[in-house]
């Protein structure tokens, strides 16, 4: 008689990404268009709220990836980390122009800048907007705001215990 296979319970499946400003697949809004290179949005962070981390977390990541970007590596609009556990929401513009939770640091997108910035594809282009959120198992990362996207983004893997995700897209 064969041993019973050990079914291990997926602690992740609950942990949702939701907004009141954007739906999965559907398209961002003006207000979350950059308002330079060609744009003219009003370039606010997308109102967001999370539910369902798993037992074990410590912290939050959260990112915006276009992966549609013609740069051979995608986009980063936003990285934000080291949000405290007791964190589940964020207002609209909380990336941009209110300020992030107590504790939480904005690493440099790539335009250059410590916030988020809006979509911006090229005239006639639709792109992918992958906002992210890492339930991780330690209270920081050892990290300041000088870390690049890709340093976060490894140090966040490594310390990931469940990812809620919401794509929305763009195009101007």
């Amino acid at each position: 008689m064969a041993e019973p296979e050990q079914v291990i319970p997926d602690n992740t499946a609950s942990f949702v990404l939701t907004s009141t400003d954007i739906a999965e697949g559907e398209s961002l809004g003006k207000k979350h268009e950059l308002n330079v290179f060609g744009g003219n949005g009003d370039n606010l962070s997308p109102q967001l709220t999370w539910a369902g981390a798993p037992e074990g977390t410590k912290s939050f990541v959260l990112t915006c990836f276009d992966p549609d970007a013609p740069t051979g590596s995608g986009w980063w609009h936003w990285v934000a980390f080291n949000i405290p556990d007791d964190v589940s929401s964020l207002d609209t513009g909380v990336g941009t122009v209110t300020g992030m939770p107590a504790g939480t640091i904005q690493a440099r997108n790539d335009f250059g800048e410590k916030k988020f910035g809006g979509a911006c594809p090229p005239p006639g282009v639709v792109h992918r907007y992958e906002f992210r959120v890492h339930a991780l198992n330690i209270e920081a990362l050892d990290l300041d705001e000088g870390a690049t996207p890709a340093l976060v983004g490894f140090m966040t893997h490594v310390h990931t215990i469940a990812t809620a995700k919401l794509t929305a897209v763009y195009t101007r």
